[in-house]
């Protein structure tokens, strides 16, 4: 059969792997600040009050107010090379190169802000991705994270002709894996440490208290995290949850209030762990290193910790390398 003439060029068949976090500002400014707090809180999804209500407080209050205060706190965290999220995340996926075989390829994205998902996509797809794992590296599954970044995938999918095959990674909450890592993580710090702490605190990302009733399963999915890393690790876990916004009831307790009552109760030495994030962020470094320190320390505790997330480390690229060659079971080449 004779060859269309003008038959565009099409790449050898390959496979990708998007590993997606939530996002971060281009720079601790208030311009950039305001740029991604008005796309990540216009999310239906992360805000589920009705735009005509919400979009008045949300541009009348909240982007005029809210910028500058973020932008102070980012600049506490920001480095050389960047956003810490967004480093991270980019040698996560660094780290990840290699891993599936010549025949994959592994780029990473952000729901708001940049690379985008879309944008993302799009380049796997140029580079010859027939079939792509989108793997968003929440691993407690929440609607307001986990469905908002394969929402931002499916969107990017409906504007193209030829769409790559998709499959996206499920939560890994209580996957073994996953708890191996922490384990390991968890021990590593607590030896490095000079005081021996009084508990353990495990502070997962707060969300209002209706999406439980609602049927997410992110508060269980939290709980059952911390039970098997008590388990796992022989050490009682106490859970709380972080980062409370606006007036409605949120799960509890909360993480501030936690801190602040622990020292009246004979517990002043703390080490503090954030499990349900995958990479170290403005959340984890600011809210809990900094903050959570200052006021456990002037509640009356004596002694404080923040121990790093997974990250790019050995135990956690490993446990993603697990998780990830799993679900890509099918499309790899059989070895």
């Amino acid at each position: 059969m004779a060859k269309f003439q003008d038959h565009p060029a099409i790449p050898s068949p390959r496979i990708g792997v998007l590993i997606v976090n939530l996002g971060t500002p281009d720079a601790p400014e208030a311009g950039a600040v305001r740029r991604y707090l008005r796309q990540f809180l216009s999310d239906r999804r992360v805000v589920e009050i009705p735009p005509f209500l919400w979009q008045p407080i949300l541009r009348g209050i909240i982007l005029n107010v809210r910028p500058k205060k973020s932008a102070h706190a980012y600049a506490q965290v920001w480095s050389e090379d960047g956003s810490p999220l967004a480093a991270i995340t980019r040698r996560q996926a660094g780290a990840l190169k290699g891993a599936f075989g010549e025949s994959v390829i592994v780029d990473h994205a952000m729901r708001y802000g940049r690379p985008a998902i879309g944008e993302r996509i799009a380049a796997l797809k140029d580079q010859g991705c027939e079939r792509i794992l989108i793997a968003p590296l929440y691993p407690q599954y929440c609607a307001a994270t986990t469905a908002t970044a394969n929402d931002a995938a499916f969107a990017a999918l409906a504007a193209m002709r030829w769409q790559p095959a998709i499959r996206t990674l499920p939560p890994y909450h209580d996957d073994p894996a996953y708890i191996a890592a922490l384990k390991a993580s968890l021990e590593s710090a607590l030896e490095k440490l000079d005081f021996a702490p009084d508990a353990i605190l495990a502070s997962f990302h707060g969300m209002p208290e209706r999406t439980l009733q609602l049927g997410d399963p992110y508060h269980c999915h939290c709980r059952k995290t911390a039970r098997l890393l008590s388990e796992a690790t022989g050490r009682e876990i106490q859970v709380a949850f972080q980062s409370r916004f606006g007036r409605a009831k949120w799960l509890e307790p909360a993480t501030d209030a936690t801190l602040a009552a622990m020292p009246g109760r004979g517990i002043r030495k703390v080490a503090l762990v954030a499990p349900g994030f995958s990479a170290d962020c403005l959340e984890t470094l600011e809210e809990l290193a900094i903050r959570g320190k200052e006021g456990f320390l002037a509640a009356g505790g004596t002694d404080f910790a923040y121990l790093p997330c997974l990250n790019d480390s050995s135990p956690g690229v490993e446990m993603l390398r697990s998780i990830l060659a799993r679900e890509l079971a099918g499309w790899l080449p059989a070895s």
